[in-house]
């Protein structure tokens, strides 16, 4: 329907839905593969019936979706050259998003199957990279955004690393303060654990849920971001709710401020670049509404683009008056809000496909946080401590706009877990090294397979 209604050919309109299907299938793949993780210790400690507990926290994944913002979802899609995509044609743009799409979905899938708790976010990031580098190779232009990458990529080496020592403290603290030690005891599996340490487990399952919707759910919204610009970039290239007039005041403003900037010779240099990229969003927001083109809109979202790059270059170096600071910071928010945003649509169908993702395939994962990472199995205080450091790395993480992995968080807090109860030798070498694998193939074969995939699929567009 939104195909038809944008006005793409029938074929085009089929690859389309086609491709929106198949970020929904992504994301309930990652509910149920990720999520697995926030309710492996309520179900897994019988606090919680499993039919229950999946629910509970489907829901809460989808609430996280929805509070989380894009910082997440913007920081995914920058990867990639989009502007490059936008110019090219619609055959090229299929090939690229059904690549990127294809391949995160086979090794979710795959990893699912053998319950190994692989990371959706590396299986995402190394598909857009591979996609993104193979199209750059054939294309040139910007290419991938390595700096990006390589923030991201740091995100998701150190997570893991800060779970697994951060559980080990938790728990050392656990074990030296708290003077009922039930709750260090392995899940008896014909009773219920007492109230209260259902309560400490019911409460860390909403935390990971949340703040997984809030992360993990945001990659979803990113990725459809990626289909809907690839596909429409006429409509998606800026946020068709606000005004172009609106855009041309924010630059007129902008030029009105810097023209009240310190007449010193060498910031004139810097004011006068800058009036000029603000002059020439104005110039572009006529040039949209006279014509309305692709090429038009393209222009402008460049042009909107590398004006707010040379301002908050412009504040960085304290080339333009404290005084005007303020009121130019808020005009490149009401710039950035122009192409950096997610229709409330999308929101929606990403959090009920992570929602409703999360109440299936389960099981495969649980049984290998509960049983097979420790020799050992997870106790009440193992559990609720690696979610609580799990629940606080994502949180934060969502906070500064970075993807984190949920899985890799979660499970080296079991291992951290683990190793605070026994050592180094509690740890299941099998598992561990499974695991590990996973880490370390996701990101080489997923670039490779989505890059190779992308060049294939371009021959038969």
């Amino acid at each position: 329907m939104l195909a038809f209604i944008f006005g793409l050919d029938t074929t085009a309109s089929v690859f389309l839905i086609l491709c929106v299907v198949a970020v929904c299938f992504y994301e309930a793949i990652n509910g149920f593969h990720d999520t697995a993780n926030a309710v492996a210790t309520v179900i897994y400690t019988k606090t919680l019936k499993p039919g229950f507990a999946v629910v509970w926290s489907g829901i809460w994944n989808f609430l996280g979706v929805w509070a989380g913002g894009i910082a997440v979802a913007m920081g995914m899609i920058k990867m990639l050259p989009l502007n490059d995509l936008m110019a090219h044609s619609l055959g090229e743009n299929i090939a690229l998003v059904m690549a990127i799409l294809v391949t995160a979905i086979f090794w979710n899938l795959a990893t699912w199957y053998m319950g190994i708790p692989n990371s959706s976010s590396h299986t995402m990031i190394g598909s857009l990279l591979g996609g993104g580098f193979a199209f750059w190779s054939l294309y040139g232009g910007a290419g991938v955004n390595w700096e990006k990458a390589k923030e991201i990529g740091l995100s998701l080496l150190f997570s893991p690393l800060f779970g697994f020592s951060m559980a080990i403290l938790l728990m050392f603290i656990l074990s030296t303060t708290i003077k009922n030690k039930a709750i260090f005891n392995e899940p008896d599996k014909k009773k219920k654990p007492p109230f209260w340490i259902r309560a400490v487990l019911v409460t860390t399952c909403t935390l990971v849920s949340f703040f997984h919707g809030s992360n993990d759910g945001q990659k979803g919204v990113g990725l459809m971001l990626v289909v809907l610009i690839a596909f429409l970039p006429m409509q998606f290239a800026f946020d068709g709710r606000i005004p172009l007039d609106n855009l041309r005041g924010s630059a007129q403003r902008i030029e009105k401020e810097l023209s009240q900037n310190k007449p010193d010779s060498l910031l004139d240099v810097h004011t006068i670049a800058l009036v000029t990229s603000a002059r020439n969003v104005q110039l572009q927001v006529d040039s949209v509404q006279t014509h309305g083109d692709k090429a038009g809109a393209l222009k402008l979202r460049k042009s909107m683009q590398g004006l707010n790059k040379s301002l908050q270059s412009a504040i960085d170096n304290q080339w333009i008056d404290v005084a005007l600071v303020p009121t130019i910071k808020s005009e490149i928010k009401q710039l950035k809000k122009s192409y950096e945003f997610a229709p409330t649509w999308v929101m929606v169908l990403i959090s009920l496909s992570l929602g409703v993702g999360t109440m299936i395939g389960w099981k495969r994962i649980v049984v290998t946080i509960g049983e097979k990472i420790g020799k050992s199995h997870l106790t009440y205080a193992q559990g609720a401590s690696a979610e609580v450091i799990a629940a606080m790395t994502i949180g934060l993480s969502t906070w500064f706009g970075l993807p984190v992995s949920t899985t890799h968080v979660l499970s080296s807090g079991v291992a951290g877990t683990m190793v605070a109860s026994g050592g180094l030798k509690n740890l299941r070498k099998k598992t561990i090294n499974n695991i590990a694998l996973a880490w370390l193939l996701t990101l080489p074969v997923t670039f490779v397979t989505a890059g190779l995939l992308f060049l294939l699929f371009r021959l038969l567009a």
